[in-house]
């Protein structure tokens, strides 16, 4: 049986929304978009460079849709062909025929079945993360030293407890926690 992973930038008020780019996630007048890109030194080379292999990576529909409009088109980027490769599974109900290579539109249904033969990894895709608690082992958090105040919040109303297993801070003052669900 596979695992799933989360891997979310956070601030440390929980806010998930428009880590890298400012036009990144306007929704609702968010106007912090690219507040983890000024302490993203070597935080997420650090947790995607740790050697870990996914057979697949979830995607809700509008990360799917930022993610394929931005890394097919960043040649000098070292994760451009990591995820191209990549098999990605988006999980909607409206997307079809979706253009990035290796992309597959499943629903949250095909999820176990997924998780039956490889680990996931899921990346942002907030709405999706709140839509599947049961099915995530472990969640990876940037979390970053500071607050927004607004913005969409990673888990929500959701009340869960976790356990962590690992810590480590970056010499930006990127806390990057690895926390399981509590039995």
């Amino acid at each position: 049986m596979g695992e799933t992973t989360v891997v979310c930038s956070v601030s440390l008020d929980g806010v998930m929304q428009a880590p890298g780019r400012p036009d990144e996630d306007p929704r609702d007048g968010f106007r912090y978009g690219g507040w983890a890109t000024p302490y993203s030194q070597d935080a997420m080379g650090r947790v995607l460079g740790r050697g870990r292999r996914f057979g697949g990576m979830l995607l809700g529909r509008r990360t799917y849709h930022d993610f394929a409009g931005f890394w097919p088109n960043q040649p000098d980027n070292p994760y451009t062909e990591a995820l191209n490769n990549q098999q990605k599974y988006v999980v909607s109900s409206t997307l079809t025929n979706p253009a990035w290579a290796n992309s597959h539109v499943i629903t949250l249904d095909d999820i176990p079945k997924l998780k039956t033969d490889q680990d996931l990894i899921v990346l942002g895709s907030g709405a999706l993360v709140r839509s599947i608690p049961d099915l995530i082992d472990h969640y990876i958090l940037l979390i970053h030293p500071l607050t927004l105040g607004s913005g969409h919040h990673l888990f929500g109303n959701h009340h869960q407890p976790l356990v962590l297993e690992n810590s480590e801070t970056t010499t930006t003052g990127v806390l990057i926690s690895t926390y399981r669900p509590a039995a």
